[in-house]
């Protein structure tokens, strides 16, 4: 067992909100996120990081390089977000969950339904609505690209405002589909 090490914090201002990036250092001392949100408060994200990672603190700092990446992706560039590093954990098919929704793409949503065909079990509906809602990396791991069978918005840990906010943004700077 590891023993917990201090993470660190940093808020950007976004057009839905202020968003909180927490960070933690890997063995080769690249920042890998923890956790992201939409608030300012760090509790809020800290509690959603798995017990093993969860860190034993986090320090405030001024900046952190992935708000570039964030800064980024507001500002047009919606594929930007798909190089950072993100470490969550729990069991197989969450761990393999929010890989896959790495791989919806900007402005072309899912439905829970077609996300569950996705990660390779159709019937996982309610699974998959979970891995979406257990996901503790908002925008970097795009839970928000995934909508209700009837194409409305479903839920969304930072609320439905931002999921639109989001989704219109991804739908306005997508790159044209092939």
């Amino acid at each position: 067992m590891t023993v917990p090490t201090l993470a660190r914090h940093a808020t950007v201002p976004t057009p839905p909100g202020p968003f909180t990036v927490v960070v933690d250092t890997d063995a080769d001392g690249q920042d890998v996120v923890i956790a992201s949100g939409w608030t300012a408060d760090v509790a809020d994200l800290l509690s959603v990081v798995h017990r093993s990672l969860r860190p034993a603190g986090s320090e405030h700092v001024d900046r952190l390089p992935v708000l570039d990446v964030v800064e980024e992706f507001f500002a047009g560039g919606v594929d930007a977000i798909d190089g950072v590093v993100v470490r969550q954990r729990s069991g197989p098919f969450l761990q393999e969950a929010w890989e896959v929704l790495r791989t919806v793409p900007a402005g072309r949503p899912d439905t829970y339904a077609a996300f569950a065909a996705r990660c390779g079990r159709p019937a996982a509906v309610r699974a998959a609505a979970n891995a979406c809602a257990r996901n503790a990396a908002a925008l970097f791991v795009p839970c928000h690209r995934v909508l209700g069978s009837d194409g409305g918005l479903g839920g969304f840990r930072w609320g439905t405002p931002v999921k639109r906010s989001l989704l219109d943004h991804e739908a306005a700077h997508a790159p044209v589909a092939a």
